[in-house]
């Protein structure tokens, strides 16, 4: 394999070390597998938590800090953490003002999710919950029943996290992070297969001068698969697909994401078909975000997020964020 790891056993555990030695600002509990912002709790501030599968870095455990996330419970490669670590996270961050879970709807998120409310609650911890389902790929998947959550969780841990920072109670943070994911729409483009380090080949067949539209991010499948397109092209097809489901009246925040093997160079110039795409379409494009948040290990592609705000949601995007991959305004 061309990996840059020992073993596949051990490449969670070994990330969480490098991680904890690259950012003293976290808490970084490596046989748990808990990252927490290290002046948790903080005083009167509702905490929040997220979590799922290795293999998407820097989601989730790179947006844990002042700004976003209290904590983040990193699982096995494409798999969803232990109700133990999330119940561990929400404890070692609640404060006594409650704890919100962000959650990517797949059935192993969603079961576990579940579970770690009902067990924390037991303890004494306040716990709300909220879905993210934003892709309009498709509407069930091997992962899911009903819409999978994609890039749509960075809008909502932001602008979230954002609000519990400025002292929003539990209730005012919960519905905030729903208005966001149900102003939210993502849609993906595999160029390449996705590898994981446990089967070391591509998990699935993706012919050269091929590419998936409507991918999931754990390389599940998408709408269809085409000969290879332009950045044009691809841009025009997943804009058209975003907006036919959103339809926004007002203006919109972007996020061009790459898929982890996708370089900049490349994003970049995507990001520039999106904005005309959405220009031709006479949405306004008030924020635009460039850069691999959500990924699915070395798959090469990227995915469109986009996200109708008011001017409250835009304030709340604006607000000081420091984490490990997401930094402005400190």
């Amino acid at each position: 394999m061309r990996m840059l790891i020992n073993v596949p056993e051990t490449v969670v555990a070994d990330a969480l070390r490098g991680m904890a030695a690259a950012h003293p600002e976290l808490t970084v509990d490596v046989e748990n597998r808990v990252v927490v912002r290290r002046d948790a709790p903080v005083a009167g501030k509702v905490a929040l938590v997220s979590g799922g599968g290795s293999g998407h870095e820097p989601l989730h455990a790179g947006f844990v800090g002042p700004g976003m996330l209290s904590a983040a419970c990193p699982g096995e490669v494409f798999t969803s953490p232990v109700p133990d670590q999330m119940v561990r996270a929400a404890a070692a961050v609640d404060s006594g003002a409650g704890v919100l879970f962000v959650v990517k709807n797949y059935t192993g998120d969603v079961l576990n999710f579940e579970m770690a409310a009902e067990l924390a609650e037991d303890e004494g911890v306040r716990v709300a919950r909220v879905l993210v389902d934003d892709d309009v790929a498709v509407t069930d998947s091997l992962f899911t029943a009903g819409r999978r959550g994609t890039g749509a969780t960075l809008f909502v841990e932001k602008i979230a996290g954002a609000a519990a920072d400025e002292g929003a109670p539990l209730e005012r943070v919960e519905a905030v992070a729903r208005q966001v994911n149900e102003a939210s729409r993502s849609f993906g483009v595999a160029l390449g297969a996705v590898t994981t380090p446990a089967k070391g080949s591509p998990t699935f067949d993706l012919p050269p001068g091929e590419l998936e539209l409507g991918i999931g991010i754990h390389g599940e499948p998408g709408r269809e698969r085409r000969p290879m397109m332009t950045s044009r092209e691809i841009a025009d097809f997943a804009v058209h697909a975003v907006l036919d489901d959103l339809r926004p009246t007002g203006p919109v925040i972007v996020l061009v994401n790459g898929m982890g093997a996708t370089p900049l160079l490349e994003l970049y110039g995507f990001a520039a078909e999106v904005r005309r795409m959405l220009s031709e379409r006479g949405v306004v494009a008030a924020r635009t975000l460039v850069g691999n948040y959500v990924t699915s290990l070395d798959m090469a592609g990227c995915s469109v997020t986009v996200c109708q705000v008011d001017e409250e949601l835009l304030r709340l995007w604006d607000a000081p964020v420091e984490t490990p991959a997401l930094r402005w305004g400190r």
